[in-house]
């Protein structure tokens, strides 16, 4: 059985508890960590979770959203800490302790009854990753930051069941926006991040492909989204109603779902 809680989605700070349970095993994969180490512990306790309970960490990218306390979680916790090669040297090669684990596309990552499979994707940092959890039976995919949907990224989604997926932005909110030009282009472009148009045709397209029946969108801009234009854009492209789509919150993120 694969769970998860997200703990926080959007600029302030991205993090996601996936848990994957077979017998008499279970495991606790923390995917980004962008979040101060207080607070951190804080929402853990609230989903019922210690740190201590984390059996490793998944870092998609450095931007700071995303990196938070990783490294500080990871040295206090002894916890491996999975990333790219790239993002490690954008990130300046810093000392992990021992913790530090290379993660590449397409390398499957065993963590207790739970394969994690990273991939790449269009977004502008140096060798960003997302990936995809499965317990064998179920696959929860993750896709937070990315400036559009590539083939190879909806080739490595299609048996998701179920996706945590970017929702960033508005398309009309953006361009009337306050963002200076060079912002506007740089979210809205081929490498910055998915408009809800976008995410609804991503998703609709898996859809399509027989096995996507949950979504949660994620990474909404406080400033250039609204919850209820991203439920209805994917409900619109689901064939649901708004009310069967999730929405993490920046501030608490969503309730525990099962993949």
């Amino acid at each position: 059985m694969i769970r998860f809680k997200n703990l926080g989605s959007g600029s302030s700070g991205n993090a996601t508890v996936v848990q994957a349970r077979s017998g008499a095993g279970m495991s606790h994969l923390l995917v980004d960590c962008g979040l101060g180490i207080r607070e951190l512990d804080k929402r853990l306790r609230a989903a019922g979770m210690m740190a201590d309970q984390i059996d490793a960490i998944f870092v998609t990218h450095e931007h700071g959203d995303h990196i938070g306390c990783a490294r500080q979680l990871a040295l206090r916790e002894r916890i491996p800490v999975w990333m790219s090669e790239g993002t490690h040297a954008a990130l300046g090669h810093p000392d992990f302790g021992g913790m530090l684990r290379i993660a590449f596309d397409g390398m499957p990552i065993e963590i207790g009854p739970m394969q994690v499979e990273p991939f790449t994707v269009p977004h502008d940092a140096r060798e960003p990753l997302q990936l995809t959890c499965t317990d064998g039976d179920i696959r929860l995919g993750l896709l937070t930051d990315l400036g559009h949907a590539s083939a190879h990224v909806m080739r490595k989604l299609s048996d998701c069941h179920t996706l945590v997926l970017e929702c960033n932005h508005d398309e009309a909110m953006l361009a009337a926006s306050s963002y200076p030009p060079f912002l506007k282009r740089r979210v809205g472009g081929a490498y910055g991040h998915l408009a809800n148009s976008a995410a609804a045709a991503l998703a609709q397209s898996l859809l399509a492909a027989g096995k996507l029946r949950q979504v949660m969108a994620a990474h909404l801009s406080e400033q250039n989204n609204r919850p209820e234009l991203a439920r209805q854009a994917l409900a619109d492209a689901l064939g649901c109603t708004p009310a069967d789509i999730h929405v993490a919150d920046p501030a608490r993120g969503g309730d525990w779902l099962t993949a």
